[in-house]
């Protein structure tokens, strides 16, 4: 026998490679939702024997639904769903006349989500680092229960100091705390924070943290939330993390300009149950008494949802409510992120949009601090001018704000980028509002910004040389994984 095997062997080997290529190449018709994806890897598999089976199986088998029911996510406490009438009514209320093209929006969410609209909100803008910080270790020292805080970035710096002395300070009291950090995140800086804050006596969890090289494919879902809750009742979330760039009156050597929101009200329990679920997994302790789930009394008129998303059966949500509220809009949209590299759905729709006769503007940094995300964004952009889209890239600092507004009337805020990564593997949390005064503080924010910043053209884009030209249509291609 094994004589026959030494002969043989290369025929063998054909035969293993040929069944091999063949199970992959049906896994590839059977799951893979794109066809030009799907096309691309058979080819691969049959043009590149042995490589391409090594390829796919490393890279092209989505592990991320899987791997997201192992970690419990999606698994929310139980609320009642709005009836679709009734959010259609709830949405009139919050936004006047509009709200009859808003109610359409309200029940797309609803669907995505499956959390109800929540009525008796009050949102505080806070368009800098500044002004949110205090406003923060505020309500951490202010905390008499429980403070919940979720950051995907907790620097060991000036910043970082200030809200572990409040988180200490908090402990001291008696307060229950619990401190969340992205396994990623963490190690932005060295010695990281979870260390520190141990031998503080503050209880700390990374998500999603290993060191084996088995679960290095798994890096790539991230916890990139930020979340405060501080006894269940006030909490804030938007796109700033925890590192001194942040506060610009530190002059720190790489100055971040960002906003956050507190919020106050019913919609305070989504952000308290997406932590709540965070935390489960990451450490498997249930946060359920009323310390962590208070009831929560009415605090101002603003209509809001959270919008919990992830690489699990929370994928798309985000990305479907950007697309509903780009559909939804008939005067203006306004959107200002730091990485703007969405799909073609999302690319066709501010086209179609535009258009339609909707002014649509789209604010981003003129300098990146990812310059391969700048690059790569370019070419798309060309796109959007082509269609009557209007395109500005506002001047340093690097601004890391993600805002959403449509028509005046309704805003989404929170920690999702316009990018693959946040919408496709990211865990990330945004709120959407339904609010006049809101939307209207925001979108005068948003336009201050751009009568400051350079209106790019497509004469301007064209006027770039071969090689640069080369460089970012190169940069594109790699946009899914950047």
């Amino acid at each position: 026998m094994p004589d026959l095997l030494l002969k043989y062997w290369q025929i063998l080997v054909a035969i293993a490679l040929l069944a091999i290529h063949v199970v992959l190449t049906c896994h590839a018709i059977l799951h893979k939702k794109d066809t030009r994806a799907a096309i691309g890897w058979i080819g691969l598999l049959w043009l590149s024997p042995g490589f391409g089976a090594l390829a796919y199986v490393m890279f092209g088998i989505n592990r991320l639904h899987r791997k997201a029911r192992r970690m419990g996510a999606g698994e929310r406490n139980p609320a009642s769903i709005q009836e679709s009438d009734n959010a259609a009514q709830l949405a009139r209320e919050a936004v006047g006349e509009r709200g009859v093209h808003f109610s359409r929006l309200a029940i797309l969410v609803g669907e995505v989500t499956r959390w109800p609209l929540l009525y008796g909100n009050k949102v505080d803008f806070y368009r800098r680092g500044d002004d949110a910080y205090p406003a923060m270790i505020d309500a951490i020292d202010q905390a008499e229960n429980s403070i919940a805080l979720c950051s995907y970035i907790f620097d060991r710096d000036r910043a970082g100091k200030m809200f572990l002395d409040a988180l200490k300070r908090a402990v001291k009291r008696g307060v229950q705390v619990r401190v969340l950090i992205d396994g990623v995140g963490s190690s932005y800086s060295f010695p990281s924070m979870p260390g520190l804050m141990r031998k503080a006596g503050v209880t700390v969890a990374k998500f999603n943290s290993s060191l084996l090289p088995t679960r290095f494919v798994y890096r790539n879902l991230r916890n990139h939330r930020k979340i405060l809750v501080t006894d269940g009742r006030i909490g804030f979330t938007g796109g700033m993390n925890i590192r001194e760039g942040h506060l610009l009156e530190l002059e720190s050597k790489h100055p971040i300009l960002d906003a956050h929101f507190r919020l106050r009200g019913p919609v305070v329990s989504h952000l308290m149950d997406a932590f709540e679920t965070d935390w489960r997994f990451s450490t498997g302790e249930t946060l359920e008494d009323d310390s962590w789930h208070p009831e929560i009394p009415p605090a101002g008129t603003v209509l809001a949802r959270g919008i919990s998303d992830g690489p699990d059966e929370d994928l798309d949500a985000i990305r479907m409510t950007i697309l509903g509220g780009i559909a939804c809009a008939s005067t203006s949209i306004l959107i200002i992120t730091p990485y703007f590299l969405p799909d073609d759905a999302v690319l066709a729709a501010l086209g179609v949009a535009a258009l339609r006769g909707v002014n649509v503007d789209i604010l981003l940094p003129a300098h990146n601090n990812m310059p391969i995300v700048h690059w790569a964004s370019i070419p798309l952009q060309r796109r959007l001018l082509e269609h009557g889209c209007r395109v500005w890239l506002s001047p340093p600092p690097f601004d890391h704000t993600k805002l959403m507004v449509v028509d005046d009337g309704w805003t989404l805020l929170g920690s999702a980028n316009m990018d693959p990564r946040s919408l496709r593997l990211n865990f990330e949390f945004n709120v959407e509002c339904y609010s006049d005064a809101l939307a209207n503080e925001v979108a005068d924010f948003i336009r201050e910004k751009i009568t400051r910043s350079h209106a790019i053209s497509i004469e301007e884009i064209d006027a770039r040389s071969l090689i640069t030209k080369l460089r970012d249509g190169t940069a594109r291609l790699a946009s899914p994984y950047l």
